[in-house]
Formats: C-alpha cells, structure tokens, sequence
C-alpha cells in the first residue's frame, strides 16, 4: 500500500490540477465523478448534503453553515478548496481533517482507474471527500461548488438545500462575459423540489434564477428579502452585527469571530439557510447559530479571510483574489485606522488582473510577489499592469522575502496587507504556524 507521502505525491503529479495548469485540468461534465463514485459504492448516496456555490463567500459560508450544524450536535463533514496549507484541509469531519490513513488506502485503491477514467485532481478528491463522509457516517456534509456548479464535480450530490452566495467577475475563460452567463454556470446546482437560498439580490440576474427554479419546480429565497444589516460595529476583535429579520419584529445581534466587512452578506445568506433547515426539521435554535459564529475558526479551522497574524504593525491575510473581492477589502480598507498601508500582492494569470489593479489605492507602497505555481502571474509582469494605473513598488520572488521587506519599513501603526491569492495566502509562513497552532 501505498504511505502518505507516496499518495500525495502521486495525486500532485499524475492527475490534471487546476492550481498547475489551469483550465487545461476542467473537465465540461460530471461523467468522471459520477464513474468512481459508482465504482466506490455510491458514497454520496450515504449522508445527507447541503451545496453552497457562489463567486465570493461560498468559503465562509460553508465554514460557518458546518460550524452551526456541529454546534447543533450533528457530526457534520466540510469539503472546500482549494487548501491553504495541507491537502488534508480539503476534507473535515467535526473540524477535523481527514486522517492520513485514509488518504493512502483511498489513494492505492483508486489508482490503478487513473489510467482508464483520467479523472482530474478535483474530481479524485471529490470521491475521496465523499467516500470519507460515508465512511464516518456524517449526519450532514456541508459541500463547497469547486468552479461555477453546473458541470462542477460536487454536482451529483441531491442536497437538503442548495446555497448560492452570489455571483460576480471570476473565471471568464470558463463561465462566461457577462453576469448571466456566470449567473447560468452556477444555478446548475439548483434541483427539482430542492429549496435554494440566493445571497444577494443582483437584479440583472435575478430572472436567471427564478427561470431556473421555475424549470425544476422549486422554491426561491433571497436572503437579503428576509434579513436586513441595522447596524454593525468592531468590538474586542469581533464585528457585532445587528440583523432585523423580517418575519420578526426584534432585531438580534451576532458577535462574528470573523471580522471582515463582508461577513456581514455571508451571516444574512446563513442566516436563510438556516431558516430552510430548520423548516425541513433540522434541530438548530438561535443560540447554537449565535455560538457558532462567534467561533467559526475555532471550530472549523477556518483560515486567510481578513485574518490577523500580528500587531504593531498589523499584517492582515485575505484570500481576495477577483474584482469583487477587491471591492469587498477596499470597503475594509475605509473603516481600519492605520498610518500607512504596505500591500503585498500576488495574481495568477487568468485572473483580470487590470479590473483589480484599477481599484487599488494610489497612496500603498507596494510590494509584487507570486505563489509558487505555474499558474502564478511573475511579479514583475504583475508590476507592469500595476504601473499602468500609477502603482509602483519592488517586487520579490515570494510572499515572506516580500513580507519581511514591508515589516523592515513598516511603523507599529502602519498595515501590512498580503492579498491576491488563495495559493499566495497559503504560503505565508505567519499563517501556516498560526494553522499548525490551531490544529
């Protein structure tokens, strides 16, 4: 059999990934996933399932969703990606990762189909993350859409609900021009008779959905129709959020462990979600939803979303890596006292690197680095594009020479800010000990 490490190594280099090479690693249907799942016994037929798409915010809510059914006392399992650090993060059961053994006997039983099915990296370890939840007996996994949802690999799942947290400016080679189309690709998660929450309302593509819904006979939610932002504030590291939910007139307020802005979108959408649940008779009551948000990453090791690795000076993670998560971590930006802003930035090549560039603040030193993958725009092309929207800086071969530059020019009131990408965030040392800390 083979060990951990062999069985690693092997599903890094003999299986198509997305993080290596791109769109070459997309498979347009599920015929893969639907082949070795029939081979494994059908696993995603054993547990119950809850679909969460979306361009931004499918992470977090995900994480908080499973942080909630776990405080509830389900055994709830979680497959996101892409991972920060270890592969192993891809697949939890309660928090936990998916033990090592399990990966090698799961990794020596399928290869020899590797040849015959070809499957893609995403499409093993979506298997894998199936036939793990079956193997433990979750009462529910909570399942994140790997790229839009129609053709994605997750979508042979027949969920308890589907979740889509909203749709915006990513992957365009793959999805589409324009809203709608992108809108399209990811309301293929939604099902016959299966209710869906939308996380936003966005009115040009809100006819794209209700079509959607009415084609397979199901209901609709928007979320932001049934639960309105009162008020927020930042308190001892927490962002307090009032909500006023429609259908009662007392407005309740979370502590959220996590502090981003934008985090106040991702509670509404989860908020709906649990409304649907609990509607089709799960057991989760207000305080479990309060306890849960108030703790996502101790529960779920949730990391790279507006994160704190260090004070005087702050140096902040953030996995934003599109149009709109940019947007999301400028309106960050304008309610975070600091002196100076030190932004570390890394893109991948598909990305529409202008969009972003085009809404950086002029007054950052910037510092242009890259991950350590092929898929990574070289930093100095990366400072090209920037130039032309007058950003300037150095660039550096990768994210800790880059980050130990800014903390040597950084004042204790300044921000360090590392942004760009998932892969970027992954590799800053800061964040991995903090990771390994928290397992």
């Amino acid at each position: 059999m083979l060990n951990y490490t062999e069985s690693i190594e092997l599903l890094f280099s003999k299986l198509p990934m997305f993080n290596r090479v791109g769109a070459a690693a997309i498979k347009k249907n599920i015929d893969n996933t639907l082949a070795l799942c029939e081979r494994l016994g059908n696993p995603h037929h054993q547990f119950k399932t809850i679909h969460i798409a979306g361009t931004n915010g499918k992470g977090s809510a995900s994480h908080t969703l499973a942080a909630i059914l776990q405080t509830a006392g389900y055994k709830t399992g979680l497959y996101t990606s892409p991972h920060l650090f270890d592969f192993r993060e891809r697949m939890r059961v309660n928090g936990e990762k998916i033990n090592k053994d399990f990966v090698s006997a799961f990794t020596t039983k399928t290869a020899p189909w590797f040849d015959e099915i070809e499957p893609s990296f995403f499409e093993i370890t979506v298997a894998m993350a199936f036939d793990y939840f079956a193997n433990q007996k979750v009462d529910i996994a909570v399942i994140e859409v790997g790229l839009g949802g129609r053709t994605d690999s997750t979508n042979i799942i027949s969920p308890e609900l589907s979740v889509i947290t909203n749709i915006g400016w990513d992957h365009m080679n793959l999805l589409g021009n324009t809203l709608p189309e992108i809108a399209w690709e990811k309301a293929g998660i939604i099902k016959s008779n299966i209710p869906v929450v939308i996380g936003e309302t966005q009115k040009e593509i809100v006819n794209v959905f209700e079509e959607e819904a009415k084609m397979v006979n199901t209901s609709l939610f928007f979320a932001d129709n049934f639960h309105k932002i009162k008020n927020y504030d930042f308190i001892e590291n927490h962002l307090q959020v009032e909500i006023e939910s429609y259908n009662n007139p007392t407005t309740k307020v979370y502590n959220l462990e996590l502090t981003g802005l934008y985090q106040q979108k991702n509670l509404i959408t989860v908020l709906e979600a649990v409304n649907q649940l609990q509607s089709k008779g799960w057991d989760i009551t207000d305080e479990h939803v309060s306890i849960a948000v108030n703790q996502v990453r101790k529960i779920t090791r949730f990391h790279g979303r507006w994160e704190l690795l260090q004070s005087n000076p702050r140096v902040i993670v953030d996995v934003g890596h599109n149009e709109d998560g940019f947007k999301q971590i400028l309106q960050q930006l304008a309610v975070t006292r600091f002196k100076q802003l030190h932004l570390i930035i890394g893109m991948v090549k598909d990305k529409d690197v202008d969009r972003v560039m085009a809404l950086l603040p002029e007054n950052a030193q910037f510092y242009f680095t890259r991950a350590d993958i092929p898929r990574a725009m070289p930093e100095t092309d990366l400072a090209e594009i920037a130039s032309k929207y007058q950003h300037f800086g150095k660039c550096f071969a990768n994210v800790n020479i880059a980050l130990n530059e800014a903390l040597n020019n950084a004042n204790p009131d300044d921000l360090i800010l590392i942004c760009g990408s998932v892969f970027l965030a992954g590799e800053v040392k800061l964040l991995q000990d903090k990771m390994k800390d928290n397992q």
